[in-house]
């Protein structure tokens, strides 16, 4: 009875405990609840404000984030957004500049590809912006970044030629062009260095008329070229040789005349070239005048000289890093001079570039060098050629390795990158022409007294012939339509 009564007094207090206490408990719970509730929906209520303020410039800021952190797909998404959502936008033009540079950024031929699309694009639909400039150097710069080296196709390095041409012609006073200016000195560089190796192959093959259409074109449109001298050197002698195989005297003194404005060119337009000392001795033997240098030209190697020597590769990595890289290596390109802004002409026709009467080159003086006021008008090549014979001969070798040269004729030394010496009878017979066809020169050369002076002075204003400007029934028609090379045999 007691233990009954006890039990039922325990559980009343604990009844009566339990509910005053647990009011309380419950009440610190729920406010506690209550107030993280409320934090919450004000923080996001902040932030929808914020957004739908300036969405398009969210958007905008969200890609250029991206962009830097290489999310490139991400960054795409939101300036697609951004256009097809807000075509009235004033972030528009720059969003669809950073679509471009989200593909060149990237990488890659397909992107890059894509890039090219893009920036035109842009210049399309903003034709008068201040960053229409930068699109077209972009355009460039991506056909530059997928340029081949000088052996391989030159379908990009001519689309890069292009574009860098096009910049600099539609937008003189921008900012960027001396940048596009050293550019379009790579692309050219690796045009003619591609021309030439195809011109040097044929010459150790004694394909003189393949050769001559290539050295025409090489000397003629890329004057800057770092072996410009060397291709010189070889047209010449092909001229010397085709006079030697010339029966007529008009034909003889025609191809003499040739030769003598390549033999001419060596000295005036590259007077620190280890070739300058053999061109003159050549136009001595020819009974030709020796021009002085061009003291703007004499500048630009100088210059360009001194850039190589404090810029100067490492022989031991450039060999193993040549075969790895797949992009051409410019280093012996022009880093002074005005660079050719002209399109490219017709090409010469291997088929007549050697026929009687033909044409020679068209040499490009607006694009020889750059003139300074410190040179003096005349200067003496003799001192200069001694001490700088060598520097230009470990500049000339820096793209194309010449093979192992046969042992040169005692009398004349051979032409310049041409293997082919001892082993070819008809080269041999070149070097040698000038000393031995010095009496032959002499009579031709008193019936018209005025051919060595209408020679040098053709060279000076322009290299056209004077045989085509004496005799119209002459003229060359060598030019044919761009890319119509046909290759026949001497």
């Amino acid at each position: 009875m007691f233990r009954t009564l006890a039990k039922m007094r325990f559980v009343l207090v604990a009844a009566l405990v339990l509910s005053f206490a647990g009011p309380l408990c419950m009440g610190a719970i729920g406010k506690k609840k209550v107030s993280v509730t409320k934090v919450k929906p004000k923080a996001k209520k902040k932030d929808e404000t914020a957004d739908s303020a300036e969405p398009d410039k969210v958007l905008y800021e969200r890609a250029m984030v991206d962009i830097k952190h290489a999310r490139f797909t991400d960054a795409r998404l939101d300036l697609q957004t951004l256009i097809n959502t807000y075509p009235d936008s004033e972030y528009l033009a720059k969003a669809k500049l950073a679509v471009a540079d989200s593909y060149y950024k990237e990488g890659g031929t397909s992107n890059l590809t894509q890039a090219v699309e893009e920036y035109k694009n842009f210049e399309v639909f903003f034709p008068f912006l201040d960053e229409a400039s930068y699109a077209q150097m972009q355009v460039g710069m991506a056909h530059y970044r997928m340029m081949e080296k000088a052996d391989r196709d030159s379908s990009q390095a001519e689309a890069a030629e292009d574009e860098f041409r096009a910049f600099l012609l539609k937008y003189p006073q921008s900012p960027l062009v001396p940048q596009a200016e050293q550019y379009l000195r790579n692309v050219q560089e690796v045009l003619a260095d591609g021309e030439f190796r195809i011109a040097r192959f044929y010459y150790t093959k004694q394909d003189f008329r393949a050769s001559a259409a290539r050295l025409v074109e090489v000397s003629g449109r890329y004057p800057l070229y770092s072996q410009s001298d060397d291709a010189l050197s070889m047209l010449g002698n092909i001229y010397v040789r085709a006079k030697q195989m010339s029966k007529n005297e008009d034909d003889k003194n025609h191809w003499a005349d040739l030769a003598a404005q390549c033999y001419n060119r060596i000295v005036r337009d590259y007077p620190l070239s280890r070739l300058a000392p053999e061109a003159k001795a050549r136009l001595a033997s020819m009974g030709m005048p020796v021009p002085a240098a061009d003291p703007g030209a004499l500048a630009r190697m100088r210059n360009q000289q001194m850039f190589e020597k404090q810029h100067h590769p490492n022989v031991v990595l450039k060999f193993p890093l040549g075969m790895v890289k797949s992009n051409p290596d410019v280093y012996a390109a022009a880093h002074t001079g005005q660079p050719n802004l002209n399109p490219p002409d017709d090409t010469v026709s291997a088929t007549e570039v050697l026929n009687q009467g033909a044409a020679g080159p068209t040499f490009n003086i607006s694009a020889r060098a750059i003139t300074t006021g410190s040179e003096s008008p005349q200067v003496d090549t003799e001192s200069v050629d001694s001490s700088s014979s060598t520097t230009e001969t470990s500049t000339a070798t820096q793209i194309v390795e010449a093979p192992a040269a046969a042992e040169a004729s005692p009398n004349v030394p051979p032409p310049a990158s041409s293997p082919a010496t001892a082993d070819s009878p008809a080269v041999s017979a070149v070097e040698t022409a000038p000393a031995a066809s010095t009496q032959a020169d002499t009579p031709a050369q008193n019936t018209s007294p005025a051919q060595p002076a209408a020679a040098s002075s053709s060279s000076q204003s322009g290299g056209q012939p004077a045989a085509s400007a004496n005799d119209p029934k002459t003229e060359s028609s060598s030019k044919k339509k761009k890319g119509l090379h046909k290759l026949v045999p001497w």
